[in-house]
């Protein structure tokens, strides 16, 4: 995109920035008595409300799915050429590639399991991995479709077959990040890599897998030593806290002490608190690309809000899941 492009985008940007949910709109909306109270708020934020739905439950991802796409048609009508933001979207295939590998060994469907908004349509990733033809999915995901697939059929181990693909996953997700030529993107792609390396060796510790298991399960990123970390993690939860402390991941290591929930709000909240220069960037893709990252969060957190007031959660064990505000 030229400068007068990006200009204009931006501009676009700045304006829709303006309707992003602020700390103290969140707060409001933990403060709510009831779930009609929630989607009151939101409602007034403009947020969509479906006209159709049978559950509580299904109103509320109807809602959180049409933001969604609200704004990734805002985005697809700023930018030309949109595989610039394949790292934001990358995960939803391999969730898919997950879904349709354990579907196609199953006579048991799931088209529920499936989600969109990734870079390939699903009926596309299902017919490919059900057919064994793998020539439709891009030249990285061929190879990790066809190991994934044969292991469960051989192996019938869907931990490990989760293992092959999650990894694959991660290692996507970084090359697209250096493909985007964006700062943010790639910052973006190294933060998510080096959170689910640790989330990886935590849960490998749990579960009582061996080192040689944890380094063919960790993906490489610059700001960890995977193979230390796998060391780590093969001699216990003590010595991965040791090990984080010596990196940048230090503050990471009280939250992991807390609970599973308080490291991922950490690792989200470290993207957000990592991209919000971009809010005075001008003429890149820097804001665009925060932007969306910024939206996804705060879908997020309205998600764990209202799945909340659902579920009758008490709103102080809500409140320390709510993700911090991009604005």
């Amino acid at each position: 995109m030229s400068d007068n492009q990006y200009y204009y985008a931006v501009a676009r940007i700045r304006s829709k920035e303006l309707s992003l949910l602020d700390q103290v709109f969140i707060d409001q909306l933990l403060g709510a008595r009831n779930i009609d109270e929630a989607l009151r708020l939101l409602q007034d934020k403009g947020w969509h409300m479906p006209d159709e739905y049978t559950t509580e439950s299904e109103r509320v991802e109807k809602m959180l799915a049409a933001e969604k796409k609200k704004t990734w048609d805002l985005i697809g009508e700023l930018v030309d050429d949109m595989s610039v933001f394949d790292v934001l979207l990358t995960e939803n295939d391999y969730h898919n590639l997950k879904a349709a590998v354990k579907e196609a060994l199953t006579s048991v469907k799931h088209p529920n399991i499936f989600v969109e908004g990734g870079t390939i349509d699903p009926k596309v990733m299902k017919e490919a991995v059900a057919s064994r033809d793998f020539g439709p999915l891009p030249d990285e995901m061929e190879p990790v479709a066809e190991k994934a697939l044969e292991t469960l059929l051989h192996t019938h181990d869907g931990q490990l077959t989760d293992v092959i693909i999650d990894k694959a996953a991660l290692s996507a997700i970084n090359d697209a990040g250096k493909r985007s030529g964006s700062p943010v993107l790639e910052l973006y792609a190294e933060l998510k890599v080096a959170s689910a390396d640790i989330k990886t060796a935590v849960r490998a510790v749990k579960t009582g897998k061996d080192k040689n298991f944890i380094k063919d399960a960790l993906a490489p990123c610059k700001t960890l030593n995977t193979d230390k970390l796998a060391d780590a993690a093969g001699e216990g939860m003590e010595a991965i806290y040791d090990y984080l402390s010596l990196t940048e991941y230090s503050d990471a290591v009280s939250e992991l002490k807390k609970s599973p929930s308080a490291f991922e709000r950490w690792c989200d909240n470290l993207i957000i608190r990592n991209i919000r220069s971009e809010i005075t960037h001008p003429y890149t893709i820097g804001p665009l690309a925060a932007y969306i990252i910024a939206r996804e969060n705060e879908i997020s957190t309205v998600r764990i809000v209202l799945s909340g007031l659902i579920n009758d959660l008490p709103e102080a064990s809500v409140r320390e899941r709510a993700r911090e505000m991009y604005v």
